[in-house]
């Protein structure tokens, strides 16, 4: 016979993996590159004792982890595909080219305004963030580093920018899921958004505009003259190259699907590396080979692993690498030890034990829109997923909203302040593995400054608790009854 697990068995698999999380960050350089995935196997392993011992079979456990696991199958072809992507754009001159030009062009004083303002307008046209970032990102990344600036603060303007599309745009997943979760539409969802997004999005502008204007850059000159000259030195930089993230993005607009569209991304890139950059595909191929043989080996292994060139410049040396799909593997080994642990939390409904007492307690607006916050946020840390902390919260606290008499648009917008921003900000989440491993630069270092996202879900408990444009659901007038005539 099952039994429920009490509270403190519900948490510990939680406190385990804080703990270990925490030793990791002081005991290893590269936390990425195993010692976490390891503590999200043994927190799991924690939790299938519990909810075995509570009654519950293995095969059943099982069963939960394999979907668990699939559920996130197309997050990590993406990835994969990421890691080619970024292979491909740089033999071909893509992203240098990028960069050679974004120097010419952004003043350094507005640049992380900049970055932070084409990264929402490329994620809203887009509707992702991970493309966002795997793009446009690390280009700007690449002219930050050029700038002299601190990689951390450059990272979390880009991911600022990504999320406040990916949150935003009618193209965007999330945006579509969190409606659909709450029970309203899209465009009112989209709408009801701007009252807590737009005052975060214009702190997280000035923020920026005062980082910049108080950076100091000088020397960023010369640097920026070394780091053109090694570019043009190295790259055909013709302007053409830029026809393919353009083609990119009009293909994403057409609502193509992620993989199919980043695939194409990736095969454009190597035709455009094996027609203008014939010097850079011998140096990945290596020399004495035939254009035809080198071609093709410079293409295979700028998508499959690690590519290193050289310049004259060491400053640019260091933007000039890509892993390619293999520097992607222990992203995905985190992402899969991560569903292990959310599949036997979830299905020993460890979590709900947890979340239940919270959703009791909430009477409030603002404490029922806390208690949403919170759980998102929970969900994100613990199941690891951006999807999941949108549907089950959700499907949590729907009827809890609607019997409150909230418009569900309250619940919707809850759901993406928080859910949907905060999932890059945990480093074992697949938006935080991943942007943490496309940007190269670690979750905990670039978390201060991705300022929209830590803000997000503090606007929405202050508009909550402040009581400002709280929708209910109209109350419907009794039919009143008409005497006929006759």
């Amino acid at each position: 016979m099952r039994k429920d697990p009490s509270y403190f068995e519900a948490l510990l698999p939680i406190l385990f993996l804080i703990v270990m999380l925490t030793a990791n960050v002081f005991l290893f350089d590269d936390t990425l590159a195993g010692s976490n995935q390891i503590a999200l196997l043994l927190a799991a392993t924690i939790g299938a004792v519990i909810v075995i011992r509570k009654g519950m079979k293995w095969d059943e456990i099982s069963d939960k982890i394999v979907t668990t696991i699939g559920s996130a199958m197309p997050s990590m072809l993406i990835l994969l595909l990421i890691g080619s992507l970024a292979g491909t754009w740089l033999i071909s001159g893509i992203v240098p080219a990028m960069i050679y030009y974004g120097l010419d062009i952004i003043n350094p004083t507005m640049f992380l305004f900049t970055a932070l303002v084409v990264s929402s307008l490329i994620s809203v046209v887009t509707g992702s963030s991970w493309s966002t970032v795997a793009t446009i990102g690390v280009a700007l990344l690449g002219i930050g580093k050029a700038l002299g600036m601190n990689e951390a603060v450059v990272a979390g303007a880009i991911i600022s920018g990504a999320y406040f599309g990916d949150k935003l745009s009618p193209l965007s997943d999330t945006t579509n899921l969190a409606p659909a979760m709450a029970g309203t539409d899209l465009f009112t969802h989209i709408r009801y958004m701007l009252i807590t997004t737009t005052p975060t999005y214009l702190i997280t502008m000035t923020i920026f505009l005062i980082i910049g204007f108080q950076y100091d850059f000088s020397g960023a000159v010369v640097d920026i003259v070394g780091v053109k000259s090694a570019i043009e030195g190295s790259f055909n930089t013709t302007p053409i190259l830029f026809l393919v993230p353009v083609i990119l993005f009009v293909i994403i607009i057409l609502k193509v699907p992620p993989i199919p569209s980043l695939m194409v991304g990736t095969l454009l890139g190597g035709l455009f590396a094996v027609i203008f950059q014939p010097e850079i595909i011998n140096e990945v191929a290596g020399k004495g080979l035939t254009y035809t043989k080198a071609s093709y080996i410079g293409f295979m292994q700028a998508m499959l692993g690690e590519v290193r060139l050289v310049t004259p410049d060491e400053n640019v040396n260091e933007l000039l690498h890509t892993g390619g799909m293999r520097g992607m593997l222990d992203t995905i080994w985190l992402i899969i030890s991560a569903m292990v642990f959310g599949g036997v939390m979830e299905a020993g409904g460890l979590l709900m034990r947890i979340i239940q007492p919270i959703i009791n307690r909430a009477k409030s607006t603002g404490s029922l829109v806390t208690s949403t916050v919170v759980t998102c946020i929970f969900f994100n840390t613990t199941a690891s997923d951006q999807y999941i902390s949108i549907v089950v919260p959700g499907r949590m606290f729907r009827k809890s909203y609607k019997d409150k008499g909230y418009a569900p648009e309250l619940l919707s917008r809850t759901l993406e302040d928080s859910g949907t921003v905060t999932s890059v900000l945990i480093p074992w989440n697949t938006c935080g593995a991943t942007q943490s491993r496309v940007l190269g630069v670690d979750t905990w270092t670039y978390l201060p400054y991705c300022f929209f996202n830590i803000i997000s879900p503090f606007m929405s408990i202050l508009v909550a608790w402040l009581n400002f444009k709280i929708r209910r659901i109209p109350v419907e007038e009794p039919e009143t009854t008409t005497v006929s005539d006759h």
